[in-house]
């Protein structure tokens, strides 16, 4: 097996488990933007979250409210909770659908960069028709 997770998820490498589920794991991820990041996923190998079943992906957030919830009693510092899920190669360092889960806090200095173009209401319609063409070509 090439892929890291799916290494980690069969007890090749070592990995801290937060739940283990026969269709979505959760552990702690060893690069942690703030103490308490977990990444929750699917067992199944599949490189994108479009490759997932959609009820292991519907099961995937249910497990990150579940440690959402639970990161807010923990003991942790977590005055908030982002989850983030980084979808193809250019954010995704592993290449397995994960959802990050990480505590949040005042000052902790992780952000995202808005795009500094606010569109025109014209941009935003062919946008969302783009997008809504290609959902109903999907769709079928």
């Amino acid at each position: 097996m090439e892929c890291m997770f799916c290494r980690i998820i069969a007890g090749e490498l070592p990995g801290s488990f937060v739940c283990r589920g026969n269709s979505v794991v959760a552990f702690m991820d060893i690069q942690p933007i703030n103490f308490g990041h977990v990444l929750v996923v699917p067992v199944a190998h599949a490189a994108l979250i479009g490759d997932v079943k959609p009820e292991v992906a519907a099961e995937m957030f249910t497990v990150a409210r579940q440690i959402s919830v639970a990161m807010r009693s923990s003991g942790l510092r977590c005055e908030g909770v982002s989850m983030l899920l980084a979808d193809g190669p250019p954010m995704q360092e592993v290449p397995h659908a994960h959802l990050h889960v990480f505590p949040r806090f005042k000052g902790d200095g992780f952000g995202l960069r808005f795009y500094s173009h606010k569109p025109i209401r014209d941009e935003l319609e062919k946008h969302a028709k783009a997008i809504r063409d290609s959902l109903a070509t999907l769709r079928g």
